[in-house]
């Protein structure tokens, strides 16, 4: 019976061939290839479009300049022309025939590094027929603050020591540097002797240092501060010379104080011709603060010279008990107006006293700084 009843259920009468199959299996893998490969190239070409894919270029940096106000033109000094300086900081140095270089940072905060204080820097000295002398450097740092000592920069009570006379005794001046603390700031007499070594051993100690300068007093010569001493009388020249000889005697010192001088100070234009020395030099002027009709506060003013003045003299009497008298006098001044400054000498009662008193007040919350940290500077604002 060939009736499609009698077949059995899902069998054909006739089984199909080989070649039917492959043919069929043909037709259906080709267009489903060309699907999948033209849905693969679309995907490459959408990926490799896409922004993530693609490494960025990184820009160069841009060159930093410090903002800090073009140099001065270089000065001369009295005597004759003093070499290269210059009175403010600048951001380009351009030396003769070379390209310029460009200084990034603020030169002023460039201190020097403690393992060579006692080195003077070879860009900070001219070389003069009075000995070397300070200058600011061509990229601007001043004296000031190179061979400052650093201090934390806080607002409590503050309260700067200088001792004296450095040089003028060399077991004096032995005993105070070892004594004395390193915050203390040293001035050296320009009438001492072996000023260098003395200089050394105290930059190496951590003390800041400053160099006193020979004014005339009243009375004088009767009343003589030493040799050389600057006068009234004087030229301007040979104001400038003196000063000079003195300045010359060491280096590495942050500015200056008057050795006795009360006619000098008094008078402006003797004194005039000094502050701006100092000025164009990145020096600080320190008046010992014992005459009253000294004009050097408002000098210093004009000719924006950094200044500071003492407020105490702490051994006019040299004995032990006065002079603590006068540190605590010292200390109720910082307390009442913030800071404090006091001038004495290296005498060895003087030294003993100080350094008892020192480590005392720092317990009591009184921190002992610089006298650089206390001047009216015009450049730090």
């Amino acid at each position: 019976m060939n009736s499609d009843i009698n077949r059995p259920l899902g069998q054909n009468s006739q089984r199909p061939s080989k070649k039917t199959d492959k043919k069929t299996a043909i037709r259906w893998l080709l267009p489903s290839a060309a699907v999948l490969g033209i849905v693969g190239l679309a995907s490459l070409i959408a990926f490799t479009s896409h922004q993530g894919f693609r490494r960025p270029v990184p820009e160069a940096p841009k060159p930093q300049v410090a903002d800090v106000p073009p140099a001065a033109p270089k000065a001369e000094a009295a005597s004759g022309p003093a070499g290269d300086t210059s009175s403010s900081p600048g951001n380009i140095a351009a030396p003769q025939g070379g390209p310029k270089i460009i200084v990034v940072g603020d030169p002023t905060k460039r201190a020097q590094d403690p393992r060579t204080a006692h080195l003077p820097e070879q860009d900070m000295l001219e070389q003069s027929p009075q000995g070397p002398l300070p200058v600011v450097a061509p990229d601007g740092r001043r004296p000031l603050d190179v061979y400052a000592r650093p201090w934390s920069g806080a607002r409590g009570a503050r309260v700067a020591i200088v001792i004296g006379g450095l040089g003028l005794s060399q077991t004096g001046s032995q005993q105070a540097i070892r004594a004395l603390p390193a915050e203390i700031t040293l001035a050296f007499s320009p009438e001492g002797n072996s000023l260098g070594r003395w200089m050394q051993a105290a930059r190496q100690d951590g003390h800041e240092i400053l160099m006193q300068i020979p004014l005339e007093p009243y009375d004088y010569p009767r009343v003589n501060p030493g040799r050389n001493t600057l006068t009234v009388d004087a030229p301007p020249a040979a104001t400038l010379e003196n000063l000079h000889r003195a300045m010359g005697r060491i280096t590495n010192y942050t500015g200056v104080m008057n050795y006795m001088g009360a006619r000098f100070t008094a008078d402006a234009n003797a004194m005039t011709p000094v502050i701006q020395d100092l000025s164009k030099r990145g020096l600080l002027y320190l008046d010992d603060g014992t005459s009253a009709r000294s004009q050097a506060d408002a000098i210093a003013a004009q000719q924006g010279t950094p200044f500071a003045a003492a407020d105490v003299l702490i051994d006019s009497t040299q004995n032990r008990g006065a002079i603590l008298k006068k540190l605590d006098e010292l200390e109720r001044i910082a307390r009442a107006k913030g800071t404090a400054i006091a001038t004495g000498s290296a005498f060895e009662v003087t030294v003993e006293a100080v350094t008892s008193w020192v480590n005392e007040a720092k317990a009591r919350g009184i921190e002992i700084v610089p006298v650089s940290a206390l001047v009216r500077d015009p450049e730090r604002g």
